[in-house]
């Protein structure tokens, strides 16, 4: 298993979640992807007996996650924030999924652990509009806590933005594949520092990438009358 961390500026974060990540996964590989950090990042992750990869300056959230799992040499593939919001002890959960053969397992947030109601309100509308778009019920379209199998999960690189939102476009792109991906629901903690996602900004990009992956998997499927009660 490889648990791949990417990170901007997180060295105030990293010390608590590495310590317990090392303690719980001893014979896991630990990535920090350092997304061009300008604090001490990088330097903390290995301090903390984490592999550090660097960019030399910030590609974004995506790229970042690329990074990792090109230099990830696990079979299953764990991604976390590194702001501290994902409990290492909801790892286990996540690959119980897996050995139930589903290829994906996502932490679905619970609606009262979302930044703000604002955030929630938006995530629900990107939810209902992937569902429609994948015709399967997505719980949680832009979390990025997830397990995944690397063989999968490596076909669609290409197709992750640099930036926001890589969850976005490959659960969309796992379940037009295909591919059956889990949901557990999580409770999401309060992240140290500034959150780098920006409402409005973001959320139009949320949009476009939804419409984009659908069009390229199932071009028809948004206009189609048989679609699932994917509302309820």
């Amino acid at each position: 298993m490889s648990i791949i961390l990417p990170a901007k500026n997180e060295a105030a974060n990293l010390p608590p979640l590495l310590t317990e990540l090392k303690a719980l996964y001893p014979a896991a590989e630990i990535i920090v992807v350092d997304d061009g950090s300008t604090d001490q990042t990088g330097e903390v992750g290995r301090a903390h007996g984490a592999r550090v990869v660097r960019h030399p300056y910030s590609l974004g959230n995506g790229a970042a996650v690329k990074t990792g799992t090109r230099n990830a040499k696990g079979d299953l593939l764990v991604f976390m924030d590194a702001d501290g919001q994902h409990s290492p002890t909801d790892i286990p959960r996540l690959l119980a999924k897996l050995a139930e053969g589903h290829e994906m397992a996502v932490g679905a947030r619970q609606a009262d652990t979302h930044a703000s109601s604002g955030r929630w309100l938006a995530n629900q509308f990107y939810n209902r509009l992937a569902s429609v778009m994948t015709g399967y019920r997505i719980k949680d379209l832009t979390s990025g806590f997830r397990a995944v199998r690397a063989r999968h999960f490596r076909k669609f690189l290409y197709l992750l933005p640099n930036g926001f939102s890589y969850p976005t476009t490959s659960t969309m792109a796992f379940f037009r594949a295909g591919f059956p991906v889990a949901y557990i629901p999580i409770r999401a903690g309060q992240r140290g520092g500034k959150s780098h996602i920006r409402l409005l900004r973001d959320g139009a990009r949320f949009f476009l990438i939804i419409l984009k992956v659908g069009a390229l998997f199932s071009p028809m499927h948004f206009f189609s009358s048989d679609k699932p009660d994917i509302f309820f």
